[in-house]
């Protein structure tokens, strides 16, 4: 397996541009299915998990066409299957997105069960209650949900719990469906309103993305269109944060300060002096090392779990002491361990960490168990002295579009070892 090989205690210094934003491209391009007409999507990233669902939608028929720049232009007007098989499914709980487009296109969907999680259970219950209220029978049969509805029905429906991708498929099947949908409790994340952003590009009728009750008004069909993916506000808040945490000072470019305000505030309160601009923001340490934060997660506008153990890892070498409490998944402190590997001073407390900061991290050998838990631990790396070898780097591939690229540009003595 490749490995990211890092020489860390080099501060962060430059410019790089962010890339589109993951968790909103995936649910855009499962709802292309429910289209007939040519539609062009601007500002992908070069993700595995964009890679899968490519695949996805191209077994299922739909005619995919990339340019060099990772454009994409998805026509699904000839589908041959709604089918999602558990081979592809298994890799990317995202791939569950597909289910309320087929059955609102198709009248049909059979989508493999996304299996455990490394983070949490993330059950989809939530999806399969939604979906079942707008009229659609839903069998659970060997590890796959079949899903069959003549025409959906809109109707009320009352988020048992905050869910991103919950809200996401009941919000694609209402758009085809009769009659008026209505999501109460709904998710508020920036990419559930650039998702519903591009389907009323299309030519759906949602409005209320962005707040907690999302209204949607059926259409008989959508069109065509272009749309351009917003900036990826996780990554963006993951090199700032590279950027505190050695000390830095860096410009990113094509991004949205509007999207992670609970971060700034927070990268404020460790020391970072921040400027930003509608499409910029500037993060400055002047040399110094970061001061520790307490940070509770919760679902936007709140500070993201997904930034959590970036966070950690800058508490790790900060100073005084911070707690870190995860509300949103229940297994989230799998990076603990491995910081612990390189000299961080981190105590478990039920779902808090206690972290007092050290100037001296050391590099060591480490292993990333999921997505962000690798973020954190290339940014330890970066802090470190010495040399910090990480392994099972394919977590990081699934969320960011050339890390060590990046991180080169702007100083890092970083490269990737095959």
């Amino acid at each position: 397996m490749e490995k990211l090989i890092i020489q860390g205690n080099h501060p962060l210094n430059g410019e790089i541009k962010i890339s589109g934003a993951k968790n909103a491209a995936l649910p855009i391009l499962a709802a292309s299915l429910l289209s007939q007409s040519s539609i062009q999507i601007s500002n992908i990233p070069h993700l595995q998990d964009v890679t899968t669902i490519v695949s996805l939608l191209g077994q299922m028929g739909a005619n995919i066409t990339l340019d060099e720049r990772t454009n994409i232009e998805v026509n699904a007007s000839q589908l041959t299957s709604f089918h999602a098989p558990y081979d592809l499914v298994r890799t990317m709980r995202a791939s569950i997105l597909v289910l309320g487009p087929l059955l609102s296109r198709l009248g049909e969907a059979e989508v493999s069960l996304p299996g455990g999680c490394a983070i949490g259970t993330r059950p989809v219950d939530q999806h399969l209650k939604g979906l079942q209220a707008m009229g659609a029978e839903i069998q659970i049969e060997r590890g796959y949900i079949k899903a069959k509805a003549k025409q959906l029905r809109g109707t009320r429906i009352v988020m048992d719990i905050v869910t991103v991708t919950g809200t996401e498929n009941i919000m694609m099947a209402g758009v085809l469906a009769k009659g008026q949908t209505i999501i109460q409790n709904a998710a508020r994340e920036p990419e559930v309103e650039d998702l519903a952003n591009f389907l009323n590009t299309l030519g759906a009728k949602i409005s209320g993305a962005g707040t907690s009750t999302i209204v949607i008004d059926g259409v008989e069909k959508l069109g065509g269109g272009c749309y351009h993916v917003l900036p990826d506000r996780i990554e963006t808040g993951t090199y700032l944060a590279a950027a505190a945490i050695t000390s830095g000072k860096i410009k990113l470019k094509n991004t949205r300060p509007d999207l992670l305000k609970s971060v700034l505030v927070k990268l404020e309160e460790a020391g970072a002096e921040i400027e930003t601009g509608i499409d910029w923001i500037s993060l400055d340490m002047k040399g110094k090392r970061p001061r520790a934060v307490n940070v509770s997660t919760a679902p936007y506008p709140a500070f993201p779990t997904d930034m959590q153990a970036q966070i950690m890892a800058l508490n790790a070498v900060a100073e005084g002491s911070g707690s870190i409490t995860e509300t949103v998944f229940e297994n989230r402190f799998m990076h603990v361990q491995e910081l612990q590997r390189m000299g961080a001073n981190i105590s478990l407390k039920g779902n808090t960490a206690i972290c007092t900061g050290t100037p001296d991290l050391h590099g060591a050998p480490v292993m990333a168990t999921d997505l962000r838990a690798s973020a954190s631990l290339v940014l330890a790396g970066l802090a470190a002295k010495g040399e910090t070898v990480i392994n099972r780097i394919y977590h990081i591939d699934r969320g960011y579009e050339c890390i060590e690229e990046k991180l080169a540009q702007l100083g890092a003595r970083i490269h990737r070892l095959p």
